[in-house]
């Protein structure tokens, strides 16, 4: 079961490619760092609710930071719908946090991605990015189910690949690897 679960998440990983430069040399915060706690408040969804990475609690939460004129970003999209519906949300949390866009590009992408159940967040001024001193595209965050961040990721190889994997399946729980792949 377990190796399904990883060739599952493997090949919906591989189309993953280099971090695009998101800004040039903003003054910001220094990013989470394995072991710290990240910042909280992610914004609202698309339905208005607010979303905290404090919410998910005893999940393993990935935050994903992205743009529609980010092309690894508008491939990882996907890749990461397809990670999300293998593991489930019982165990697992994807929240995608669009990096200071226009409401029309921001929706654009959700509808030609209209199959893809991510949490997504809009983040036009960038107060959430900035928090997490998001400078390249993508920016990933795993979180474990402590709420402390596991591990860090700015752009993608396809040597990072089966390490991301690894890392994400580590975090989750034994019942989490025992179900059949649905993917």
């Amino acid at each position: 079961m377990k190796t399904m679960l990883i060739a599952a998440c493997m090949a919906a990983v591989l189309c993953l490619l280099p971090a695009m430069p998101a800004g040039a040399g903003e003054d910001l915060p220094p990013q989470p760092r394995p072991g710290d706690i990240p910042p909280d408040v992610l914004g609202n969804d698309r339905d208005g609710n607010p979303v905290t990475v404090s919410q998910y609690r005893g999940k393993v939460v990935i935050v994903t930071f992205w743009a529609s004129w980010c092309g690894p970003c508008r491939r990882e999209l996907p890749v990461l719908g397809k990670v999300q519906s293998i593991v489930g949300r019982d165990h697992l949390e994807v929240i995608a946090v669009n990096f200071k866009e226009d409401r029309r590009d921001f929706n654009a992408v959700i509808r030609a991605n209209k199959d893809i159940d991510l949490r997504y967040i809009r983040d036009p001024k960038g107060r959430i990015s900035d928090s997490y001193g998001v400078k390249a595209l993508p920016n990933m965050f795993i979180v474990d189910v402590d709420g402390k961040v596991a591990h860090v990721h700015r752009g993608y190889s396809e040597e990072m690949i089966d390490g991301f994997i690894q890392e994400m399946l580590a975090l989750l729980p034994p019942e989490a690897l025992a179900k059949p792949a649905n993917g």
